[in-house]
Parts: C-alpha cells; structure tokens; sequence
C-alpha cells in the first residue's frame, strides 16, 4: 500500500482547526524553522482510506483468535474503554495543581493498594512505561539496597537459562553481569547449578514463575531461600501473573520486588509498541528507594511525596496514566472473586488446548501446564522439513494470529501457545481443528506449507533483512 507521503499532494488539505480564539503569540525568529516541516498534504477521504486500509491488513484480538504464548493477548472489556476515555481522564495536564487533580491520584493510589495486594509488595510504582522498563527499575532497586549497604562486591545477578531475553538484557542496562543457570528435566530451575552460582557476588535471582514453558516451579521456595541466604535478593518477572492472580502471590513466594504487566495482565490492549505500563512493586525494606514522587493519602485528599533514598526518576511525570485507569476498572470489575476466576480460566483453557494437540503435536514438556504450553516440532521438521516458522504461516491463512515461535531457546522448533481466558470453547475447539489440518497437510503436501501464507497480503518477507537494516525515514529524492 501506499504511505502518506506518496498520497500527498501540493495544496491538498482539510481545515480542521477552528477560528483562534486566544491573542496570537510571536516567537523570537532564532527559534523558528528556516522551512516548513514535510508533512503529508492530503484530503481527508484519501486519509480515512489511508487508515481504513491500515486497520485491514493487521490482525487484532477483535479480529480473531490471537495465541502469543507469554503475551496474554486477552480482550480488553469495553468499560475499559469508556472508563479510560472520561474528559477528567483525558483532558488534564501533568503540571496542574494538585487539587484540581484529586480524582488522578485517588486512582493511582487505590491501583497501588490493590496491585499491592494481588502481588503481595508494600509499595508500587507506576512510572516505568513497559515491562522491561519495569525490569530496569527493579534492578535498579536491588543495585540501590545493596549500595546503600556498602555492598559493592555484589555485581552479578542470575538468570535461568529459559528467561525472557529481557531479562538478561536489562540486567546489563543496570551495570550487573548476567549468569545463567540450567533448566532440569522438568522445565524448572536447576537447583545444584543455582546453588554452585550463589555467592558473595550475588546481587540477586531474575525468575518468572509460571517459567516460559508454562510450568509452576514447586520448588520456588526453595530457589528464592537459596539466594537469600547467599545476600541477594529476588526479582519476579510479572510476565506470566496471569495464571496466578488471585491465587498465589510473588511475594509469599519470597520475591523482593516485582514488575506487572498491565497491558497483559490487566486487560489493556497492546501491540505496536504501546500502550504499555510497567509498574514496579517492592517489600518495604525497598521502598525507600522507589522512583519519585509517589502517592500518598493526607486525610480526605492525596499528595506526591519523595522516597526518603529515592532513585530518581525513570520516566516523566507519573507513567503511563490511561493504562492505569483501565487496569484499575478492570480489577474492580471482576473484584475478588472475579480475578482469580480469571486466571483460572486462563488456565483451563490452556490445558484444554493443549489436550486436543496433544498425541499429535509433540509438546515439550507431558505435564499440565499452567496458562500456556510449547509444542516442540523439531520431530515434524526432521520427517518432513516442515517448521514452525512454516506451521505459524499457515496459521495465517485461518485467520488466526501465530503462536510465539522458536522461544523459549531451549525447545527446539517451538511453538508456545497462550489462550488466554476470554476465549470460548467454541474457538479453541475450531483453533485445534486448523492445527490438525496443517498437521495433515506437513505430511501431504509439505512443499506448499513452505510458502504459506497463501491469502495474505503480504507473503514472506526478508525479516532478517529488515531487522538488520530498517527503512526509518521516507526519502523524498526517491
């Protein structure tokens, strides 16, 4: 399809901006541009079809089923939405005087009572604007305990070798060196490796739990007392709180600080690289070193105030705002009883996916699993050159969105399948009737399967060019 720039044209426009109501304001010439910006030039039908044909060619979890193992691509209720879209929400300035915004902080203070509960912290944040920017601060906040003790010889933190490449990867962000350890033969931590890890250099233990193969680790109490007693401290990736919320809580497990995803977990919709919220939560022995300002409650109003050894800021202002709001709308919607039907769910529907793929795909692991599981088709690809990168392009084809390819590393030819609870049985039994049907046709006709999709805009693409080399900027001499 065409871009924006290519529709453009000299002159063309709409008028969208009423009459200036306010007096005009001069600037001092040195901060004006020597030449107009190169925006598109565009009337407003070519625009909408612009947009229409945009919104045809992605899929969203409005569109179809949308499996992305360790994403939780869930549908987002309406009353989201609306709530999110209330003018004393939307309309405010991050700058505005306290008291005119009561009603923002009131959210933000009850999210992190709430959010506090669930992950079973003391105190939460909701600066950092992603996941991994919630990792980030959570290193940050073990960097900045053991500091403050004098602690300096602590500069490695551990990583299961099964880990979000996140994880390793934000480590090193916060000055730390990265040591993996093994998985066992059951999917989980290896315990004799971890214990050989620990020491003195120890700052601490990255885990998520459920791991990325989908399994609870039963040996999560023993894993977080080992690091412990070695000095270090423990982080819990919130990537997959999804399968847990409401039943088990990180910081029961003996997690120090934890990250949640609210674009996953909370039921806001994400994708594209937004929106996304982070928010970090700690046990109070951490939270004096939280980002600032947070918020608190002063009789019947609320107030900012700064952590006593606080880091600092990791993002302006206050997070990502909106977000907040939906996953606040979301968790007194479903309330008590209400969330942990939710992960339930998640769970169920997991499991029962999996049972009808199960004696004909190869799964990586023969156990239950928790709120996703992986497929191993190295088995498929060595009998018929079929591989997962095939099998997620014909998915395509259906309808439905692909599963998590080729991750976690340590399962060859992965698949990694994520219901997700708001889906039917209705559309898990049709997700297992497609994969059966692929299944067939890798050993029928493997050659076709090779260059699916096949009712796709868009075929195969040269990704691992596009990757290394992106297109950022349109070149107008072009």
């Amino acid at each position: 399809m065409k871009l924006l720039f290519e529709r453009s044209r000299p002159g063309r426009g709409m008028d969208l901006l009423p009459p200036c109501d306010v007096p005009a304001v001069s600037f001092d010439a040195a901060l004006l541009r020597d030449s107009a910006p190169r925006l598109p030039e565009i009337a407003e039908v070519d625009l909408g079809r612009h947009y229409t044909e945009l919104a045809k060619q992605t899929h969203g979890v409005n569109d179809g089923f949308y499996p992305l193992g360790s994403c939780t691509m869930k549908y987002n209720p309406r009353v989201d939405e609306e709530t999110a879209s209330l003018p004393g929400f939307t309309q405010i300035h991050p700058l505005q005087p306290l008291d005119t915004v009561q009603g923002c902080l009131e959210v933000l203070w009850k999210s992190e009572q709430l959010l506090t509960e669930i992950t079973g912290m003391d105190a939460v944040t909701y600066q950092p604007a992603a996941g991994a920017h919630g990792e980030y601060t959570g290193l940050l906040l073990i960097r900045c305990y053991h500091q403050s003790r004098g602690d300096t010889a602590r500069t490695k933190i551990i990583v299961p070798d099964s880990a979000h490449g996140t994880n390793p990867a934000s480590a090193t962000m916060a000055g730390f060196k990265v040591v993996s350890v093994p998985s066992n033969e059951m999917g989980g931590v290896d315990l004799d490796a971890l214990r050989a890890a620990v020491g003195p250099d120890t700052a601490g233990l990255m885990l998520t739990n459920p791991n990325t193969v989908g399994l609870f680790d039963p040996n999560i109490l023993e894993i977080t007392q080992i690091i412990h007693d070695a000095g270090g401290l423990c982080y819990y990736d919130g990537a997959n709180l999804n399968a847990i919320m409401g039943h088990v809580r990180p910081g029961d497990m003996g997690f120090d600080c934890v990250h949640v995803n609210l674009h996953k977990t909370f039921a806001t919709p994400h994708g594209g690289g937004g929106p996304g919220s982070g928010p970090v939560g700690c046990k109070d022995f951490l939270a004096p070193f939280l980002p600032s300002p947070r918020v608190k409650k002063a009789g019947d109003s609320y107030e900012f105030f700064d952590p006593e050894q606080s880091m600092g800021k990791v993002r302006s202002f206050y997070g990502n705002f909106l977000v907040v709001v939906k996953a606040l709308t979301y968790i007194l919607s479903l309330g008590k009883e209400g969330i942990p039907a939710a992960s339930a769910g998640a769970v169920l529907n997991a499991n029962y996916l999996m049972k009808k793929l199960a004696g004909h795909y190869d799964m990586s692991f023969n156990t239950l699993c928790m709120h996703e599981f992986v497929m191993t088709l190295e088995k498929l690809a060595h009998d018929t050159g079929v591989t997962a990168m095939d099998v997620a392009k014909r998915l395509l084809d259906f309808g439905m969105h692909p599963p998590t390819m080729y991750f976690p590393l340590i399962v060859h030819e992965a698949l990694m399948v994520e219901p997700t609870e708001t889906e039917s049985p209705e559309t898990l039994d049709e997700a297992a009737e497609v994969f059966l049907k692929i299944l067939e046709e890798a050993k029928s006709d493997p050659e076709s399967l090779h260059h699916a999709p096949h009712d796709c805009a868009i075929g195969r693409p040269d990704e691992v060019t596009a990757a290394r080399n992106p297109i950022l900027r349109y070149d107008f001499g072009a």
